[in-house]
C-alpha cells in the first residue's frame, strides 16, 4: 500500500481527468455489452419469427414503430442501432486511449523530475550507496514502468470489474442458471492468480537487477573505452558484457515460461467456461426457458466474463513488475541526505571570513580530519599541501558541506555553515575539483555554466585569466568547438584551464583550486596563479596541490599529514623550519631541474610536456 500511496501522491493532480476518462470508458464498455442483445434480436426477430419477449433491453424495437418482426425494415433499424453503438464505442475508446497515455506521460515526467531532484539533493556519500546502473534504472526505466500502473493497468482492472458486473446482471436477467459456470470457475482462477503473482514479483526483481547490471556494464565501458584499449582487455570486457547479457536474457526467458504456464491454465479455464456456457444455454433452449438468440448472447457474455477475469489476472500479473519499480523508487525517494539543509541565507557582503575550530571528521570509523584549527580572513591566499590521503580535498570539500564534520565548527562570517541554506553557502564558493568534468557542449557554454546568458566578452576575459584563451583560439571553431563527452578531445591541461575559467566567471568571493593545475607545466601554472592574484586581489583563494611550487606565493601554507596540519607558515618560514615541507620541496625542485635539463637537451618545449 505504501507504494500505491506514493504513486497516488503524484497521480492525484491528474485524478479529475482520469475519472472523466474512466466515465467515457464505462459508456464505451456498456455499448459493447449491449451488442449481444442486438445479435439476439437479429436471430429471434429478423431471421426467426418468435414471440416478443421483454427480457431483452431493446424489446421496445418490436413495438412496430421500427419495423415488424421478420421484415427488412426491422433489419435496417437494428443495423442502424448496431452501427451507432459500435461508432460510439470506437470514438470513446480512442479518446480513452489517447487521454490515458497523455496523463501517463505527465505522471512519468513528474516522477522523473522528482527522482532527478532527489538525486541532486542527496549528498555524495548517500549517492555512492548506488551504482550508476541502478540510478539510471531508477530515474528512467522505473518511472516509465511505474506510470503504466496508473494510466493503463488500474483503468484496465476497473474496466474489467465493470464488465464482470454488467455481464453478470445481463446473464441473470436472461436466466440465473447462466451464472453457474463463472461462479464455479472463479475460485480456480483466484487460486492460480495468487500463486503466479508471487512468482512474478520475484522474477521481476531479478529482471530489474539484471537490467541495472547491464546498464552499469555498458556505462563503464563507454567511460573507460581508452583504458580498456590501452590494456587490450576488449576480450575480458566482452565476456563481462556477454555474461550480463546472458543473465538478462535468462531472467526474461524465465518470466516468459511463467507467463506461458499462466496463459495455459487460464486458456483451459476459459475454454471450459465457453463449452459449459454453450451446454447450459442449449439445455435452457431445449427446455423452452430461453429463446435461441439468447444462446449466442449468453455465450458472448460468458466469454466476456472469462476474458475480463483473465485481463484482471494479466493486469495483476504485470502489476508485479510495476510494484517492484515503484518500491525501488519509493526507497530512493525516502533516502535522507546525510547533509542537512540550513535555513539562513548568506548575506551578500564583500567579506567572506572562514573559521575552523577543532574540526574532526570520521568516516566508517576512520579519522579523516583531526583537530583542524584555521582562520582565513577575506582575501587571504592559503595553500594546502601534503601527500595522497593527507585530507587536503576532504578539508576543502567540508567548507561547502560535501562532507559533514563529526565535531568542531566551521563558520562563515561568524555563523556555522550548517545553519546556512546549502545553495546559498555553495554560491559563495567557486570550486575547481581534481576530477575535471566538462559537459558535451561548446567550450563557450562550459565556461558560462554559472551564467549561460552572459556576454561573450566576459567569457573571453575569464579564459584569458585562466591562460586558456590562446589555445582556444587555435581550435577549429574557437569558443564554439564542441567538447567531447567528459572533455574527451582536449588534453588534461586544457580541461583544467577551461574549468578554472568557469570558476572565475562565477566570480564567487572564494576560489578553491583542488589540485586543479596538476596537468599544467610549471611556467603556465605560475602565470595562471599570478594572473589570478593580480586581477582578483580581494578574492579568497584556497589552493590544494601535490606540487609544492604551486603554493609558493600564498600568504600561508599548510602542510597536512594523516588528517592533521603538521606544519604551517609562509614559504620562507617553512623552508627555514627545514621540516617535511622543505624536504619535499627540495626533492621536487631537483626533479624539475632534471626534467628541464633533459628537455633542453632533447629540444622538448614546456608546452609539449604538460602545457597542452
Amino acid at each position: 500500500m505504501d507504494v500505491f500511496r506514493f504513486g497516488l501522491s503524484y497521480w492525484k493532480k491528474y485524478l479529475p481527468a482520469a475519472i472523466f476518462i474512466q466515465i467515457l470508458s464505462f459508456i464505451a464498455l456498456t455499448c459493447d455489452l449491449l451488442i449481444p442483445m442486438i445479435s439476439e434480436m437479429f436471430i429471434d426477430y429478423v431471421i426467426r419469427s418468435d414471440k416478443p419477449d421483454k427480457t431483452n433491453i431493446f424489446s421496445f424495437m418490436l413495438s412496430g414503430k421500427y419495423g415488424s418482426i421478420h421484415t427488412m425494415e426491422l433489419l435496417f433499424s437494428l443495423s442502424v442501432l448496431l452501427m451507432l453503438l459500435v461508432s460510439v464505442r470506437l470514438v470513446l475508446i480512442y479518446i480513452k486511449n489517447v487521454g490515458n497515455q497523455k496523463l501517463g506521460l505527465g505522471l512519468e515526467t513528474d516522477l522523473r523530475m522528482a527522482t532527478f531532484k532527489k538525486l541532486s539533493d542527496l549528498d555524495s556519500m548517500t549517492i555512492s550507496d548506488y551504482n550508476t546502473g541502478e540510478l539510471l534504472t531508477t530515474i528512467n526505466s522505473d518511472t516509465i514502468m511505474f506510470k503504466e500502473m496508473f494510466c493503463r493497468i488500474v483503468p484496465n482492472i476497473i474496466d474489467s470489474i465493470a464488465v464482470l458486473a454488467i455481464s453478470s446482471i445481463m446473464l441473470a436477467k436472461i436466466h440465473i442458471w447462466l451464472l453457474l459456470i463463472p461462479v464455479a470457475l472463479a475460485p480456480v482462477l483466484f487460486t492460480a492468480l495468487m500463486r503466479f503473482r508471487k512468482l512474478a514479483r520475484e522474477n521481476y526483481k531479478i529482471i530489474r537487477g539484471n537490467n541495472s547490471i547491464m546498464n552499469l556494464t555498458v556505462q563503464e565501458n563507454i567511460e573507460a573505452v581508452r583504458l580498456v584499449r590501452s590494456f587490450t582487455n576488449e576480450k575480458i570486457e566482452k565476456e563481462k558484457f556477454d555474461n550480463a547479457n546472458e543473465e538478462l536474457k535468462t531472467s526474461y526467458i524465465n518470466q516468459i515460461k511463467l507467463s506461458s504456464k499462466f496463459e495455459v491454465i487460464f486458456g483451459i479455464v476459459k475454454q471450459s467456461a465457453y463449452i459449459g456456457g454453450i451446454a447450459i444455454s442449449a439445455i435452457l433452449v431445449i427446455n423452452g426457458e430461453i429463446m435461441v438468440g439468447f444462446l449466442v448472447a449468453c455465450t458472448n457474455y460468458i466469454l466476456k466474463i472469462m476474458d475480463h477475469i483473465t485481463q484482471i489476472n494479466n493486469s495483476l500479473f504485470q502489476m508485479q513488475q510495476q510494484l517492484v519499480s515503484g518500491q525501488k523508487m519509493l526507497g530512493f525517494m525516502n533516502k535522507e541526505s546525510r547533509i542537512g539543509n540550513g535555513t539562513k541565507p548568506v548575506k551578500n557582503t564583500e567579506k567572506t571570513d572562514i573559521s575552523l575550530n577543532h574540526v574532526y571528521l570520521e568516516a566508517d570509523g576512520t579519522a579523516i580530519l583531526k583537530d583542524i584549527n584555521l582562520e582565513i580572513p577575506s582575501g587571504k591566499k592559503v595553500g594546502i599541501v601534503g601527500g595522497t590521503g593527507s585530507g587536503k580535498s576532504v578539508l576543502l570539500e567540508s567548507l561547502i558541506r560535501i562532507h559533514n564534520i563529526t565535531s568542531g565548527s566551521i563558520k562563515l562570517n561568524g555563523i556555522e555553515t550548517s545553519e546556512y541554506e546549502l545553495s546559498a553557502l555553495r554560491d559563495r564558493f567557486a570550486y575547481v575539483f581534481q576530477d575535471v568534468f566538462l559537459f558535451s557542449n561548446t567550450i563557450d557554454s562550459n565556461i558560462a555554466y554559472s551564467e549561460p546568458d552572459i556576454e561573450h566578452e566576459h567569457i573571453i576575459s575569464a579564459a584569458r585569466h585562466a591562460q586558456a584563451h590562446s589555445f582556444i583560439q587555435n581550435l577549429p571553431d574557437s569558443y564554439n568547438t564542441i567538447v567531447g563527452e567528459r572533455g574527451l578531445g582536449i588534453s588534461g591541461g586544457q580541461k583544467q584551464r577551461i574549468s578554472i575559467a568557469r570558476a572565475l566567471l562565477k566570480n564567487s568571493p572564494v576560489l578553491v583550486l583542488d589540485d586543479s593545475t596538476s596537468a599544467l607545466d610549471v611556467n603556465t601554472e605560475k602565470k595562471l596563479i599570478a594572473d589570478i592574484k593580480e586581477n582578483y586581489p580581494d578574492k579568497t583563494i584556497l589552493i590544494s596541490a601535490h606540487r609544492l611550487s604551486s603554493v609558493v606565493s600564498c600568504d600561508e601554507i599548510l602542510y597536512m599529514q594523516d588528517g592533521m596540519i603538521t606544519e604551517r607558515g609562509t614559504f620562507n618560514e617553512l623552508m627555514e623550519l627545514n621540516g617535511r615541507f622543505a624536504k619535499v620541496y627540495k626533492v621536487q625542485e631537483a626533479q624539475n631541474k632534471e626534467i628541464i635539463s633533459y628537455n633542453k637537451e632533447n629540444g622538448i618545449s614546456a608546452a609539449r610536456t604538460g602545457g597542452y
